[in-house]
């Protein structure tokens, strides 16, 4: 017999709840839900647009009617429940309306807070919460009529704005000293005080209400000071409280909020609860995210899969308040053995504050430029030491490239048809109807639906900015990993842990014992799973050719007509003229159109055909040629200068320090493309400070430099460390590699990376910890024993015998 769940709310977090149900076993419920409005499922962060004649409310409809017909779930409309009956097990509405329950979901919300002042019962006194309450401000609102808004935090100000948007003269009355006081320190709230003050608002700031006057319908709102401010409609905004009224009455355990565990169980495992009516380790959240990932957690045990916890999230706003930009996160407020760094320019209206405490940014306000918002927002919650960068913290994440800055007053002026995503022709018009058409929330739904953001990463910026400002209200990211893709609720670390744990050793075991929501998998995951798998158990698991991408598959760079590009490594760019010979006869032979130089110091082979390749391959492996990995996730190349064995200006001999690097590390699989360079003095003809990893040779020995990055969002290198020797360099270079191996995500290129761990991670792992550096590097060394072996002879099947790196050989190249 199917299982009965009965849903109390029909708000965002109930539904957001069925909604991941549904993903997860769409048969195993006949599900019931009850909402005290008498709409579907609706936007509530949208209001203020509504309010402001922005939008309407069939604009902010997240599921209409007829989704509950298609989704077979009957809801009870405009009921509202008074009744749990535990012992029965069945809930009743006021009209007599019952529905008998295996499983109780309660999302009841929370209910604005109402001052019990004098006068607070006469007519045109509201709230700013619901559908009912905008329809009340938008019948009495007009040109010339006054409105008081008491309650300067973020839904005043936004109910102001809406009020101010139809024409009417708007007061704010707040108590505190400074607006927003929760999410803003004094500077900020002072600058947003100026800005509102610009835009027509009136501001009574440290004022108490004595009572709101009126004759049956309010008149005016007096200060406990004597002044009387005109009012022809109040709003109160002065905050929220759970609604754990009907919990109370079931008997459930209820403090502030009803009270749940990490699965979302309240008191009684058959109901669970979500959203502002719960009380999590003695916090409640008021943000849309948060609620979300508490649905999330809910839904898998719903769905009866057993695993996934709420931990509780640290609360990051990224806000839209009448068009400035605002974020806040963590503890802001300084003081005792904390740091403050701050900038402020005053005349832009820009003010950045970030509070430190032992090298981690535990607090941040930004005020006129929350471009960096979502950076600064995971250096806290990862706990990142960012002692290195700390002179460049508040000039934002350099990496971004320049579709990426700007600021999110940019953003929200920008044009529809202003392009944002130069690398898939994505407008910002684009992306905002694919906000409200699909309502969107989160990043990762605006890449899958628009693919904005998803090739190189530069515009994710500006991305952000721009859900943020079509959100509006209360948008934000939460503290907890992503997961690999829709597949799976599990992260990529989470991955990677538990095929270390329990011994995963081939894909399908590990979707199986990660309860994979697809039988096979996606193009997103069935790579990443090949690649920690690899790396996991290297001479154990059988790579698994068909989870590679294509040009994998086909050793070759697939072109834009079909035909395929073909490059030979080339020793630390060093060649000869049985190589060139070789190269050329292959040339002609197969009538390859274009012979180019690449920039990696390589010769490319342009227009192969799919069935040349294996031909080619033969050609070029009897002339002692391999594969240059041009198309892996891969050890690419390592790019040297002469040195000193021609150069007047080389310190030390690059050129074989390069062909040492390169012999060691050829073959090696890694997240994502992987450069190296090796320049002999520091004028770094070989660019080795942006690459993955650079050696700069200098008079006393070598400079190694990690985390750089060419193309489209370059990034200069950090330096790692000094040494003096060239077996300090191999074992530094292997070291690294092997933790950028174990460490990083798939898909993720050093720069990201390291920015996302912190450099003083990267340097206590292989800089401080030398036995454990010494550990990374034999784990490096045993996986290329199984990896350094040339693919394009395989593929033929007849393997050209090549030689190794031998150590001792190569350091008596390097003594003499």
């Amino acid at each position: 017999m199917t299982e009965r769940l009965v849903v109390i709310g029909n708000g965002m977090a109930g539904m957001r709840t069925v909604e991941e149900l549904l993903k997860l076993t769409p048969d195993l419920y006949d599900i019931a839900v009850f909402g005290a409005e008498p709409y579907g499922n609706y936007n509530r962060i949208l209001l203020s647009p509504v309010l402001a004649g922005e939008k309407t409310v069939d604009d902010i409809m997240l599921n209409d009617e007829q989704w509950y017909v298609d989704n077979n779930i009957r809801l009870h409309k405009g009921k509202q429940v008074v009744d749990i009956n535990r012992r029965t097990r069945t809930v009743t509405a006021s009209d007599g309306t019952s529905e008998p329950y295996d499983r109780l979901l309660m999302a009841t919300g929370s209910s604005p807070i109402l001052l019990p002042l004098p006068g607070a019962d006469l007519h045109g006194v509201i709230t700013f919460r619901d559908i009912q309450d905008v329809e009340q401000m938008l019948a009495v609102g007009g040109r010339g009529k006054n409105a008081v808004v008491i309650g300067g935090g973020l839904l005043g100000l936004e109910a102001a704005n809406g009020l101010n948007t139809q024409g009417m003269n708007v007061s704010v009355i707040h108590l505190m000293p400074t607006l927003m006081e929760r999410q803003l320190d004094e500077t900020a709230g002072g600058l947003l005080l100026k800005s509102l003050e610009e835009r027509g608002l009136d501001f009574y700031l440290s004022a108490v209400t004595e009572a709101i006057v009126g004759d049956g319908r309010v008149q005016n709102v007096k200060l406990k000071d004597g002044r009387k401010i005109p009012a022809d409609i109040v709003v109160m905004a002065v905050g929220i409280k759970p609604n754990t009224d009907l919990a109370i009455s079931a008997g459930l355990h209820c403090e502030r909020g009803v009270i749940t565990d990490d699965t979302m169980q309240t008191f009684d495992p058959r109901v669970y609860a979500v959203g502002e009516c719960v009380q999590h380790r003695n916090k409640s959240y008021g943000l849309v995210a948060p609620l979300f990932e508490q649905a999330k957690v809910c839904a898998n045990h719903l769905a009866q899969l057993g695993h996934g916890a709420y931990r509780g999230s640290v609360t990051s706003t990224k806000l839209k308040v009448t068009g400035i930009d605002l974020f806040s996160a963590g503890d802001f407020s300084g003081g005792g053995d904390t740091e403050e760094v701050l900038y402020e320019d005053a005349a832009n209206g820009v003010y950045k504050k970030l509070v430190l405490k032992d090298d981690k940014i535990t607090g941040a306000v930004l005020y006129g430029d929350a471009i960096d918002s979502a950076w600064y927002f995971q250096l806290i919650r990862e706990g990142t030491d960012v002692s290195d960068i700390r002179e460049q913290l508040l000039f934002g994440k350099a990496r971004l490239g320049d579709a990426g800055h700007g600021g999110e007053n940019a953003a929200a002026a920008m044009s529809n048809d202003t392009e944002v995503c130069g690398c898939n022709g994505i407008s910002k018009g684009d992306i905002v109807s694919a906000i409200t058409d699909k309502k969107l929330f989160k990043l990762e739904d605006v890449r899958a639906h628009t693919k904005a953001s998803s090739s190189c990463g530069s515009c994710t910026g500006l991305v952000e900015q721009i859900l943020a400002s079509t959100l509006g209200g209360d948008y934000s990211e939460t503290p907890t990993e992503k997961p690999l893709c829709k597949c799976t609720e599990f992260s990529h670390d989470d991955i990677r842990k538990t095929i270390r744990e329990h011994n995963l050793k081939t894909i399908p075991d590990a979707m199986a014992f990660l309860d994979w929501r697809s039988e096979n998998g996606c193009a997103g995951c069935r790579p990443a799973l090949n690649y920690y798998l690899l790396c996991a158990w290297p001479g154990e698991y059988v790579d698994d050719q068909q989870s590679r991408f294509i040009n994998e598959r086909a050793h070759a760079n697939i072109q834009k007509d079909g035909t395929f590009s073909v490059i030979p490594r080339m020793w630390g760019g060093v060649t000869s003229a049985k190589e060139l010979r070789a190269i050329a006869d292959v040339a002609d032979k197969f009538n390859i159109p274009t012979v180019k130089m690449t920039g990696g110091q390589r010769i490319d082979l342009l227009g192969v055909t799919k069935e040349n390749l294996p031909a080619v391959w033969q050609d070029l492996n009897a002339a002692g040629l391999v594969s240059g990995h041009a198309y892996g996730k891969s050890l690419r190349t390592v790019k040297t200068c002469v040195g000193s064995e021609w150069c007047r200006f080389g310190t030390q001999d690059s050129t074989t320090m390069g062909i040492a690097l390169e012999k060691i590390s050829w073959g090696t699989w890694t997240p994502h493309k992987f450069k190296m360079a090796v320049s002999g003095c520091p004028r770094n003809c070989a660019e080795a400070t942006i690459k993955d990893f650079g050696v700069v040779a200098v008079e006393s020995g070598w400079e190694l430099h990690v985390g750089g990055n060419g193309g489209v969002k370059i990034r200069a290198t950090d330096l790692l460390t000094k040494v003096t020797t060239e077996d300090e360099v191999l074992e530094y270079a292997g070291a690294f590699l092997q933790l950028y191996r174990e460490e990083a995500h798939y898909l993720e290129r050093t720069a990201p990376w390291i920015e996302r761990v912190g450099l003083a991670h990267v340097k206590q792992r292989v800089v401080d910890d030398a036995a454990g550096r010494g550990k990374l590097h034999e784990r490096f060394l045993f996986s290329q024993t199984f990896a350094q072996t040339d693919p394009w002879a395989e593929e033929n099947r007849n393997q050209v015998e090549f030689q190794p790196l031998n150590v001792q050989a190569l350091k008596a190249r390097i003594d003499a």
